[in-house]
């Protein structure tokens, strides 16, 4: 859970990086301590990084081709710390997520996402379409017409589950006024240039 949802304490004591948008000499920080001008990724990638909108919609339309996402892991998770960004305490149950945003034509993957939902938080019917893995969780939360709000919290350089160098971002998803659905999403850099 943590390497998905606790990467602040993890980059040589620096905070977490956020962005709104603009950021003049902004750069992200590896967990080794490297740092990234933003100004030196391509323009779409740094757009990905601050939106808050739905991720799989502007990848289609960026890339030109319908987008699905393959759930690779879903599980019911305890928790064994504190994550005060979406509120959960030691020993709350949550949902854990891993999933690939893939191109349907090209075959190729454009992102991974690592999601944890506080599961009690949300509408029985929204939990179920979730639990049965029917669309990703941006197009669900609008398809169910779910008043939401998100917030980026953190982006940085890491790597993707097999290697690749990737920067991600992680931000939450508010409903009801309540910090919900915890997200990083992972886009490998080599896709993007």
């Amino acid at each position: 859970m943590n390497r998905y949802f606790d990467r602040a304490s993890q980059t040589a004591g620096q905070p977490p990086f956020r962005c709104d948008g603009f950021v003049r000499d902004g750069v992200i920080t590896t967990a080794s301590g490297d740092t990234l001008p933003i100004s030196a990724l391509p323009p779409f990638l740094r757009a990905l990084l601050v939106t808050d909108g739905t991720v799989t919609k502007i990848l289609e339309a960026y890339f030109w081709e319908p987008v699905i996402v393959d759930t690779l892991e879903q599980r019911f998770e305890r928790a064994n710390t504190a994550l005060p960004w979406i509120a959960i305490m030691p020993g709350d149950v949550c949902l854990m997520r891993d999933a690939r945003l893939r191109g349907v034509d090209s075959g190729r993957s454009f992102a991974e996402a690592f999601s944890l939902i506080r599961c009690e938080l949300i509408p029985p019917d929204f939990r179920q379409r979730l639990i049965d893995r029917e669309i990703g969780i941006g197009v669900l939360i609008r398809d169910s017409g779910l008043e939401s709000y998100r917030e980026v919290l953190d982006v940085g350089v890491d790597r993707t589950a097999d290697g690749a160098a990737a920067v991600f971002r992680t931000y939450r998803i508010f409903i009801a006024h309540q910090p919900v659905i915890l997200i990083t999403e992972y886009f490998p850099l080599a896709l993007y240039h």
